[in-house]
C-alpha cells in the first residue's frame, strides 16, 4: 500500500507524526481527501471528522476544529486548533457541553461563542457515536 509522511501538529505540540495511505478532513469549504502523490496544496480546515488511515489499512476516525492542511513534496501536514481521536473524547464531557451550549443559545445569553461551542460538542458526538 502507498504511503506518504502525515504530520498533525496542535499547540499543545505534535499529535501524530507517521505514515499514511489517506486523510480526510473537512476543509473551509466541503471534504477533502489527500492520498499519496497528491499534488501540492494549501486549505483552511473547518470544523469536522477527520479520517486517518494508517499503512496497514486501519482508520482512525478524530475530531478536528480548525487550522490548515498542507501538501507539499508528497508529505502532509496539519496545524490544527484542536485534534482528537474518537477514543480520547469523553462522551459525557461533549454531551454536558452541548447541553449547556443549547441551553445559553435558548436564553438571552445566546451569542456566537455558544454556537461555536454547539457545532464543537456535535462534531465531538458524531466521531464517537
Amino acid at each position: 500500500m502507498a504511503t506518504f509522511h502525515l504530520q498533525i501538529v496542535t499547540p499543545d505540540g505534535v499529535f501524530f507524526d507517521g505514515d499514511a495511505a489517506k486523510v480526510t478532513v473537512r476543509a473551509a469549504d466541503g471534504d477533502v481527501t489527500v492520498l499519496p502523490r497528491h499534488i501540492d496544496y494549501v486549505t483552511a480546515l473547518g470544523m469536522g471528522e477527520a479520517r486517518v488511515t494508517g499503512s496497514d489499512g486501519a482508520t482512525r476516525r478524530a475530531a478536528c476544529m480548525g487550522g490548515l492542511l498542507a501538501v507539499s513534496g508528497g508529505a502532509v501536514r496539519i496545524v490544527a486548533t484542536t485534534f482528537e481521536w474518537a477514543d480520547q473524547i469523553d462522551e459525557n464531557r461533549a454531551r454536558r457541553a452541548k447541553e449547556e451550549a443549547e441551553r445559553r443559545l435558548a436564553g438571552p445569553d445566546a451569542n456566537a461563542l455558544a454556537e461555536a461551542r454547539l457545532r464543537r460538542a456535535l462534531t465531538r458526538l458524531r466521531v464517537v457515536e
